[in-house]
């Protein structure tokens, strides 16, 4: 608890504490989370019948308030008033870290224009856990959540990240996975995908391939439980060479411009790294394929 000044007089006020539960193994409960919610006043859970699990495994026995996404707003003001008021709360999600991809966010932000103190206890988190057994780049990565339901925003954002070079993280729900690798394959080809499902639990699997290999092996049904989508970054510019039909496409418009065919071929393989017969052979032709 903190004591502040409010108009000369002292007002005790509690704080918030963000502590992270495990992702699916409750051997991963850190001693320090179980110290939190013991020592807590109440617990703000996203589902109080998941938090009771783990309070029953750990004998606790603590008072729970339910904050999720469809009743933050109105929570959010009560769980504020009952901190300023003195009392400390312990924020939990069904699984990993509060706040991040997560109701929580609220929450804490609401706690922080209040002023009141927010301890975090770190604790497991299926987006870093992925991220280290993908096999990919892990010096700089982007962590995108869930993507859009709506269609319409789901390729807009998919669009938006054509050009990211940092390994891209994705959550996904089992149903929805059969398109969300379409959709990915669609718009990055051949990027490589870690496909990552029940983290820390016994069915724990890792699938790696490219995004097509993975759409086409998951098309008919998705897996069961949770999925986390860790997706390589657009190669560095230098590692990139425009396609055949693209140097094709060169070097039909230096014909256009007057030059022979050998000699646009010829300019046309120096400027993309093609071969010139490869090219030579499309010349005229709608396309590469």
């Amino acid at each position: 608890m903190i004591l502040c000044r409010l108009g000369g007089e002292r007002i005790i006020m509690g704080k918030l504490i963000i502590v992270g539960t495990p992702i699916g193994n409750l051997g991963d409960m850190s001693p320090r989370a179980l110290e939190a919610l013991e020592n807590c006043d109440f617990i703000a859970a996203e589902d109080t019948r998941v938090t009771l699990k783990i309070l029953n495994r750990f004998g606790i026995k603590k008072p729970m308030t339910s904050y999720f996404e469809h009743n933050k707003l109105l929570k959010g003001e009560r769980i504020v008033e009952r901190i300023l008021a003195g009392e400390d709360c312990a924020l939990v999600t069904d699984a990993g870290m509060p706040a991040v991809s997560d109701p929580g966010e609220l929450l804490v932000r609401q706690c922080a224009e209040n002023g009141i103190d927010i301890d975090v206890v770190p604790g497991p988190s299926a987006c870093i856990s992925a991220l280290a057994v993908s096999g990919l780049p892990t010096g700089r990565f982007t962590f995108e959540g869930f993507l859009p339901v709506n269609k319409l925003k789901r390729k807009e954002h998919i669009a938006s990240l054509l050009g990211e070079t940092r390994t891209m993280i994705f959550y996904e729900a089992p149903h929805k996975l059969p398109y969300t690798l379409r959709d990915l394959a669609a718009a990055f080809g051949d990027r490589q995908v870690a496909v990552v499902r029940e983290l820390t639990k016994i069915h724990f699997e890792v699938v790696r391939a490219t995004l097509p290999e993975a759409a086409e092996r998951f098309a008919q049904n998705g897996p069961k439980g949770e999925i986390v989508l860790v997706v390589a970054g657009r190669p560095p510019a230098e590692e990139l060479r425009p396609s055949l039909e693209e140097a094709v496409r060169t070097a039909n418009e230096k014909m256009a411009c007057g030059l022979s065919a050998s000699l646009a071929a010829k300019e046309a393989a120096a400027e993309t790294g093609h071969k010139k017969g490869d090219i030579y052979k499309h010349l005229g032709k709608d396309d590469a394929k």
